[in-house]
């Protein structure tokens, strides 16, 4: 009876603690049975990378000794071998399978934990968990391209090296193991950089002249999947036979004398240049012992440089290219590249002789005025051409009027000067002449043939610029100031001179009310130093108003707005024609 009794206790007692080892999957206590709660990868997963790392994930902490490679198993076709390792030894809940080699393309693996493993308590799970994934179909990677191509010959000893593949690698398996780049048998150091799926080797110093380099990349390389190359990829490439480039020629030339003052400096090298090494510290422009800041720009085999202020007038100038300059092979030139050269002398301007004394000279053909609000002031007016052929204008010093009607007077506050018949006279006629005679002196001085070096710096257009004193030469033949105002600005030298040169046209304006557009001075410019060389006609603000600056040298003619145009028009300077005439309409002449 007592046996009976006792192993009706025994009996009780064990269910009693088989039911104690409850499922809680918020805590850990004794009693409480472990169980997966999560697993990498999820059950049921796809495409799972072939370098995957398994791992489970319990409720609660758990004994890492019970959890082996018996009680935490992996299969595919096979089980496969494999590490573990935990998240954190003494609180672990997590355990790590990290398989020994890549899992295999399209296979179906199932995870295994078996009911030996135990929580810190000693409590076991009550069943295997058991769950299955399935990797990818991924390919091998492979490489598509290289630059250098393979047999690329002449390649810059500065080249980096650099292979594409068709799919993005993992960065960390490539090394010095898994990229070499030899010169025979002899390694090249290189460093490695990443653009997608892009790879970019660097040799840590240029390549050596006229030698044939090998690049292999070993099947050690990965994919971000796991998956390596299938073979080697090699290709070689052969450095080009650089010598050292040399400096062929500048402008201006060596000894260069009456240089313009906005002078743009530039060399000419043997072979194309680095530009990165044409710097301010490989290239310097010295004014006496003052150094000059120039901007930088490189084309082709030609280096520019241009000053950021004006250069000085009538001064020895000294440009040098330095040691440190190379090509894109990375070789420098030998030695350094000095030459010197001297800016014009411009501090006086042109000589104007007795043109000087006029604010409108129609050469040959004559004056007229439309308009009751044309003056010239501080200045005169005249033609060699008969008396008649001036009109709308009457003389502020004798009075003498010149066909004037109701709607057309002008006045000249420095007087007119005509041929006869009267109020033109034999006096009259002499000083006419020899202002023509000096008009014409001052346009061959002011042109190209006489004044060369000229640069275009808005190819024609000189609206919307701000130019310091120099020499200006339309490369077309016309220049135009239509799409905005053109600024002078002297940069403080009260003797800046500026010169433009065109072949043909000058244009000033747009039609239309708002189409004036004008010179404006800045920084001590004075329109007594501003002159306009124009190979034909000079037409300004043909639509009324502005301000023009400068004398106007034209060979055939000059007109300041035109008929029925009411806005007064102003001409800071002088309208000199030598074979046509001078027509204004409401037009102020301010002779400096």
């Amino acid at each position: 009876m007592k046996t009976k009794i006792l192993f009706k206790f025994l009996t009780l007692l064990l269910v009693i603690t088989v039911l104690s080892c409850s499922k809680d999957d918020f805590q850990s206590t004794e009693g409480v049975c472990p169980e997966v709660s999560s697993t990498i990868p999820a059950d049921g997963a796809l495409n799972v990378p072939l370098n995957q790392v398994i791992s489970a994930t319990f409720n609660e902490v758990m004994n890492t000794a019970t959890i082996t490679a018996t009680s935490f198993t992996v299969s595919g076709f096979a089980p496969i071998q494999g590490s573990i390792t935990f998240t954190n030894t003494a609180t672990s809940t997590t355990a790590i399978f990290t398989p020994a080699v890549a899992l295999l393309n399209n296979t179906t693996y199932t995870g295994r934990i078996t009911s030996a493993v135990k929580d810190e308590n000693g409590n076991a799970m009550q069943t295997d968990y058991v769950w299955s994934f399935s990797t990818g179909n991924t390919i091998n990677p492979i490489v598509i391209s290289t630059d250098p191509i393979n047999g690329a010959t002449n390649v810059a000893l500065n080249k980096v090296v650099s292979a594409t593949f068709n799919q993005t690698m993992n960065p960390a398996t490539f090394t010095p193991t898994t990229f070499t780049l030899k010169n025979g048998v002899v390694n090249v150091p290189v460093t490695f950089s990443f653009t997608g799926n892009i790879v970019k080797f660097t040799p840590v110093s240029p390549l050596a002249i006229n030698t044939t380099y090998t690049a292999t990349i070993t099947t050690g390389v990965k994919n971000i999947a796991g998956n390596s190359l299938l073979s080697n990829y090699v290709w070689s490439f052969t450095t080009g036979s650089s010598l050292a480039p040399r400096v062929i020629s500048t402008d201006p030339f060596n000894t260069a004398t009456n240089v313009s003052l906005n002078k743009i400096i530039t060399a000419t090298f043997s072979e194309p240049m680095n530009p990165l090494t044409i710097t301010a510290s490989t290239f310097s422009l010295m004014k006496g012992s003052t150094n000059v800041p120039v901007n930088f720009n490189y084309s082709g085999v030609i280096a520019s440089f241009t000053p950021t202020v004006a250069l000085s007038p009538n001064t020895l100038y000294t440009a040098t290219i330095k040691i440190g300059a190379k090509n894109v092979n990375g070789v420098s030139i030998a030695n350094n590249y000095v030459w010197s050269f001297t800016t014009q002398v411009v501090n006086s301007g042109p000589v104007l002789g007795g043109i000087a004394a006029y604010g409108g000279f129609g050469g040959t053909a004559g004056v007229t005025n439309q308009g009751l609000n044309t003056v010239i002031n501080n200045g005169g007016l005249g033609t060699t051409a008969v008396s008649t052929a001036v009109t709308g204008f009457h003389d502020g010093i004798t009075g003498d009027v010149y066909t004037e009607t109701p709607l057309n007077k002008g006045l000249v506050t420095g007087g007119i000067y005509t041929a006869p018949p009267p109020p033109g006279s034999a006096t009259s006629f002499a000083l006419a002449q020899q202002a023509l005679l000096d008009a014409t002196t001052l346009y061959n001085n002011t042109s190209a043939a006489a004044m060369p070096g000229g640069t275009d710096p808005g190819s024609g257009q000189l609206g919307g610029l701000t130019l310091p004193p120099g020499i200006y030469k339309s490369a077309s033949g016309t220049f135009d100031i239509t799409t905005g105002n053109l600024t002078l600005d002297a940069q403080g030298n009260p003797n800046a001179v500026w010169i433009f040169q065109t072949a043909a046209g000058l244009t000033v304006g747009i039609a239309g009310p708002t189409g004036a557009r004008s010179v404006i001075l800045i920084n001590g410019a004075t329109p007594s130093m501003v002159f306009w060389h124009v190979g034909s006609a000079a037409t300004i603000n043909g639509a009324g108003g502005g301000v023009m600056v400068g004398t106007i040298l034209a060979s055939s003619g000059v007109t300041l707005s035109t008929a029925g145009n009411a806005a007064q028009t102003v001409l800071n300077g002088r309208a000199i024609s030598l074979l046509a005439s001078v027509t204004m309409v409401n037009t102020t002449i301010n002779v400096p």
